[in-house]
């Protein structure tokens, strides 16, 4: 298993001509020339039916 995950497109234009860039994660995109950057930020439960989400914009 490879440490990072090759994106398959570019999130802007949607084209695969990708190559690496300069920071890890980073990917430049020759179609578009736009730079961009993958991070993973976490991993939350899924809501349950029944129960709040603490971002459902609720006021109580």
């Amino acid at each position: 298993m490879s440490e990072r995950a090759v994106p398959f497109y570019c999130p802007y234009c949607g084209d695969e001509d990708l190559v690496p860039y300069e920071a890890d994660g980073s990917w430049h995109c020759r179609a578009c020339a736009r730079a961009f950057q993958l991070k993973f930020l976490a991993v939350r439960a899924p809501h349950t039916a029944g129960t709040p989400a603490a971002d459902d914009g609720a006021q109580r």
